[in-house]
């Protein structure tokens, strides 16, 4: 089950630490970039569970590969948050660690792939 997989947990603790350090933002990026950082925030656990629950090795790959892509604008996202002064502290260990193993589950999964065909 997806649930049981550290990367989907991870991306899960990280949606909620964006949304938490988003809560304070100037109330002019409520439909701007809190909106943005949010929607692609949530997209990468949510990637990883349909991409888990897919029944075809090639659509699980499709879907991690967007969940990645997520994390990529997430850490874009928090980079222009710290650049404007809205937060201070960097999620960089915390996006790493979710990129690592989204990398990983990737790789594991085109081996299953291969080994099937």
């Amino acid at each position: 089950m997806y649930q049981n997989l550290k990367v989907y947990q991870l991306a899960l603790d990280l949606c909620v630490e964006v949304y938490k350090i988003t809560e304070h933002f100037p109330a002019s990026e409520t439909f701007g970039l809190v909106a943005q950082i949010r929607r692609a925030v949530v997209s990468m656990p949510s990637n990883i569970a349909e991409g888990a629950s897919r029944g075809s090795f090639r659509e699980q790959v499709r879907f991690y590969y967007i969940a990645r892509g997520s994390l990529a604008e997430v850490e874009t996202q928090l980079e222009l948050c710290i650049r404007l002064g809205f937060i201070k502290c960097r999620l960089h260990s915390r996006t790493q660690q979710v990129y690592k193993l989204l990398n990983a589950l990737i790789k594991s999964t085109k081996l299953r792939f291969s080994a099937n065909n």
